[in-house]
């Protein structure tokens, strides 16, 4: 009898260490931009297609994570001539690489905030990123705003005369504000 009184204790002691993030789905009006530079001008960009699943609990960050995979071919930046060039070989080369695709690999927290770290591919080559996260629960819905900085050369975006920096821009600002709702 005493052990299973025990065992029960113990279950209920770690059962918060094992527990399950709340699994959310990303509404329609939900954004993922960029910024970038071009001849030391800065100009803003979203892609218009992405796929995110989110499970987050920021008392459980354990048990939380995110996948996202984003279309490259809708990158838009409201440039005709740089809409028409982002898809192409010398940039995200979407006819061989369609895809980025994000992946945490663990959270933690990180003075008053939130850090996701995790893989992204893009170009055919991955490397760790973390995510600066805020999230925000409202009354039945949440809002999730992550921003970074990645090099584009790090990934092999921007080939041949491209890669001349003093150009295009290397850092590129990634941020995105995901209106949630619970599943």
């Amino acid at each position: 009898m005493n052990r299973t009184i025990l065992a029960l204790g113990l279950a209920f002691a770690l059962a918060p260490l094992t527990g399950v993030a709340a699994d959310y789905n990303v509404q329609p009006a939900s954004t993922l931009g960029f910024t970038g530079t071009f001849q030391g001008a800065t100009f803003d960009g979203s892609f218009n297609k992405f796929n995110a699943a989110i499970s987050y609990d920021p008392a459980n960050l354990a048990a939380s994570k995110f996948d996202v995979t984003v279309n490259l071919a809708s990158a838009t930046t409201g440039d005709n001539d740089r809409d028409h060039a982002l898809p192409s070989a010398d940039f995200f080369d979407t006819a061989k690489f369609p895809q980025a695709h994000f992946v945490t690999t663990s959270f933690a927290k990180a003075g008053n905030g939130v850090v996701a770290n995790g893989n992204l591919t893009l170009h055919g080559v991955t490397k760790p990123v973390q995510l600066k996260v805020t999230f925000t629960q409202g009354s039945g819905a949440a809002s999730l705003d992550v921003a970074t900085v990645i090099n584009r050369l790090d990934f092999g975006v921007g080939s041949g005369e491209y890669k001349d920096t003093s150009t295009i821009g290397n850092a590129v600002k990634v941020n995105a504000h995901l209106l949630l709702q619970p599943k």
